[in-house]
């Protein structure tokens, strides 16, 4: 083990740590170029297959980044994507971020460092770096963005030059170190664990822009969100911030073990699609149109009323029902298309009843913040459920692909263990423990393994 990763990890002060030398290389989750084709014509496409655990180099740092120790991270779908190199290899976009020139040179290597959430400690910072020191404790949001375009000052998510960071960059946050630009970072709640914080970045805030900012839904008290997916990793966040917002959560799930994990989110009224024959996707468009009037019966039947707003990242299996499912008026946010990308529905039920369909993608840095703010204000509970070692990032994957999971898988990378990263105790046990881990499998011994 190298000097800086032993000072991290006894955690030596900022002027020891800024002192040390960067080690050459380190551990890191990441891809190869050349198992680019190795599932071609391969119906089960195992993500154990092709991510590997193993040293590559350190990259210089630009100007306007910073190198954080990363002491915990989490699994994402598009650690899945990545990983399958489907729809597209994401080398592809390394090559495309490369050909700008300068620093971004550094992202085309025959290997892509993957991981998408990250919360670790700054360990150096570039020269042009301001409000952020060696030292501090961050979490690390998605977005990378070109704070030189204009209309990122508008909305980050709008420049045409945004990229996912540890998706469409190189050195993401599965790793023992990643690179980050400072544009990135949020700083660390300090009643969390490590990989409690981790589990936050991607997936919460998505949810919360999706939601709550001005470019999603913008949901207020009473309004009825549907959400499918509920106890998966941005369904949990949804159930949340519905909830905390004075809004109504209809969690839809597809099974009576993830019902129970949702209602302890607070989730009011929850629909087990299995129960009412909606649990495969629909085949052709009448077949849609009456698994649609089958789920809006059940939502009537618990709450009296169709839903203002239906939250779906789930695509292609889903998108047709949420069309119709919406009310009068109402409105369907997308965000992604686990299930496929090619959605069809029927444009009567969308235009004669008036409603509205947002598009919505990642996370600008003041929704980034202001969903982290939520969370040091203690009126968010994380939704990790739990933990895998970076050695086993693998087995963690494959867990997203098969949806074999609830809520957020975390990733230990510097941290040996979990439950560390605690620097307000009496916060965190004023919240109690109970509050801060409804998803943990910990909690009832039989929901793990």
């Amino acid at each position: 083990m190298d000097e800086l990763t032993e000072a991290v990890l006894s955690d030596a002060p900022p002027e020891e740590l800024a002192r040390l030398p960067l080690p050459k290389d380190y551990t890191a989750a990441h891809l190869l170029r050349q198992d680019v084709e190795m599932f071609r014509g391969v119906a089960d496409k195992d993500v154990r297959r092709s991510l590997h655990v193993g040293r590559v180099p350190l990259p210089e740092l630009a100007p306007d980044e910073v190198l954080v120790a990363v002491m915990a991270s989490s699994v994402n779908y598009n650690t899945v994507w990545s990983a399958t190199f489907e729809p597209v290899s994401t080398f592809d976009a390394l090559r495309r971020f490369a050909r700008s020139g300068g620093w971004q040179a550094r992202h085309d290597q025959p290997y892509q460092v993957i991981g998408s959430d990250a919360a670790g400690v700054v360990v150096r910072t570039g020269a042009g770096v301001r409000r952020w020191q060696v030292g501090d404790h961050v979490a690390v949001s998605t977005a990378v963005v070109d704070d030189q375009d204009a209309v990122t000052h508008t909305d980050g998510m709008l420049g045409a030059d945004q990229k996912a960071w540890g998706y469409e960059t190189n050195f993401g946050g599965l790793a023992h170190y990643t690179v980050v630009r400072a544009s990135q970072l949020v700083a660390k709640p300090p009643h969390l664990t490590w990989e409690e914080t981790a589990s936050i970045p991607l997936c919460g805030g998505t949810a919360y822009r999706m939601l709550v900012g001005e470019n999603g839904a913008r949901i207020k008290q009473g309004d009825l969100v549907l959400i499918w997916g509920a106890a998966g990793g941005l369904g949990a966040f949804a159930v949340q911030l519905v909830k905390n917002g004075g809004g109504i959560p209809i969690g839809v799930v597809n099974s009576e073990r993830k019902a129970e994990l949702v209602r302890r989110l607070g989730c009011d009224f929850v629909i087990n699609r299995e129960e009412i024959g909606i649990g495969r996707a629909p085949e052709s468009a009448q077949e849609t149109v009456e698994l649609a009037k089958r789920l809006g019966r059940a939502v009537r039947s618990r709450v009296g009323e169709d839903p203002h707003v239906v939250f779906d990242h789930v695509g292609k299996a889903t998108f047709g029902i949420s069309v119709i499912a919406a009310r009068r008026g109402g409105t369907v946010v997308t965000c992604g298309s686990s299930t496929g990308y090619q959605h069809t529905f029927d444009n009567r039920y969308f235009w004669m009843n008036l409603k509205r369909i947002i598009g919505s993608h990642g996370m600008n840095l003041g929704e980034a913040a202001e969903m982290m703010r939520l969370y040091r204000l203690g009126l968010l509970a994380p939704v990790l459920s739990r933990s895998y070692p970076l050695a086993e990032v693998g087995e963690a994957a494959r867990l997203v692909q098969t949806n074999s999971h609830t809520g957020k898988i975390g990733v230990l990378c510097l941290a040996d263990r979990p439950g560390l990263g605690v620097t307000d105790p009496a916060t965190r046990t004023r919240l109690g423990e109970e509050w801060l881990r409804p998803l943990a499998e910990d909690r009832e011994p039989a929901l793990a393994g």
